[in-house]
């Protein structure tokens, strides 16, 4: 699986342990947290960044950290076509993957720690939506409330 990750100023050390942790092992990731170097970027472009690869096919996943994870989560779901899930312990990660069919999940380098982080991390990429399931329904009526907006930003 292609992973990429990224935080903002206050999200960087927790985006830091999660690409060490994930670096080497069975998923090729990549940080995109850095590309303004030495600058202070928004969440919102980092989120815009980090969706668009995804939706562009780079990635299959991501993984964003802000201070609370709730602004990189906010800015995310706001590209037409991203589902991205605030998750703060491994249930609502599995949750995210299985229930939602995410792409994304945040948290919040001040709110939770690097090794829960990392539980939270692995969780999320062990867990797969099925196409098959009874949440199908669901992430169809996330996909037409995505696209009938889409269409009035237009």
């Amino acid at each position: 699986m292609r992973i990429v990750v990224g935080g903002d100023s206050a999200g960087l050390p927790l985006s830091d342990v999660i690409f060490r942790h994930l670096s080497g092992g069975a998923h090729e990731v990549v940080d995109l947290g850095r590309a303004v170097p030495g600058g202070t970027e928004l969440y919102a472009s980092l989120a815009e960044r980090i969706a668009s690869a995804i939706l562009e096919g780079h990635y299959d996943r991501g993984i964003l950290c802000c201070g609370t994870g709730i602004g990189v989560c906010i800015s995310a779901n706001k590209i037409p076509g991203i589902r991205a899930a605030h998750t703060h312990d491994t249930y609502s990660a599995e949750r995210a993957a299985k229930s939602n069919d995410a792409h994304i999940i945040t948290m919040g380098a001040r709110v939770i720690g690097p090794e829960l982080a990392k539980a939270i991390v692995d969780k999320f990429l062990e867990s797969h939506f099925d196409p098959q399931g009874s949440s199908v329904v669901n992430v169809e009526g996330i996909k037409a409330l995505d696209a009938k907006y889409a269409k009035l930003r237009d």
